[in-house]
């Protein structure tokens, strides 16, 4: 990436929301009318890329989450050493987009790395075992298995990236 992005919090009178686009309407449709709501009501934690202060390159949310221990496997368990609880807590990668102007920048891997180091950082003030993903498509589940994602048995498209993984990404970093 030749160009400097800063990461930051949306702020939606300085973000342009309206320009965004992405190949998920979906997601293009959250941050220009559902993102600032979502920020309000403390529902998610909303952080975009930008290269100018106003343009979003690309975005995604974060929100604390418990995952129903019963569908990890057990090896998982065994590896992380941590109690069978019902449910644990996790950190969620609600939503991850990039603009379609920003494709082939790298900006996927920088929007994953911010929330990863974000969610790594929290997990040392506010327990969390693993990041959760919902992936919109096969490409995204490639996307994140490339980073060590792992998905979840009994979720289609459902994927976790234990903790103490996302540490060792940034101790080789």
């Amino acid at each position: 990436m030749t160009t400097r992005f800063a990461s930051e919090p949306l702020d939606r009178k300085k973000h342009n929301r309206a320009a965004f686009q992405c190949e998920h309407r979906a997601l293009a449709d959250y941050i220009k009318h559902q993102a600032s709501q979502d920020v309000k009501k403390h529902v998610a934690a909303v952080f975009v890329l930008t290269p100018d202060g106003t343009t979003i390159a690309g975005y995604y949310t974060l929100s604390q989450y418990g995952v129903d221990a019963g569908g990890l496997p057990q090896e998982v368990f065994d590896q992380l050493r941590i109690p069978k609880y019902p449910r644990l807590p996790a950190t969620l990668i609600g939503r991850l987009a990039r603009h379609t102007e920003f494709k082939g920048q790298g900006i996927g891997e920088h929007l994953l790395m911010d929330a990863l180091s974000k969610a790594l950082e929290v997990s040392k003030s506010i327990a969390s075992v693993a990041v959760v993903v919902d992936a919109k498509d096969d490409a995204a589940v490639r996307f994140y298995k490339k980073y060590g994602f792992i998905e979840m048995p009994d979720h289609p498209n459902r994927l976790f990236i234990p903790m103490a993984t996302v540490r060792k990404l940034f101790e080789r970093g």
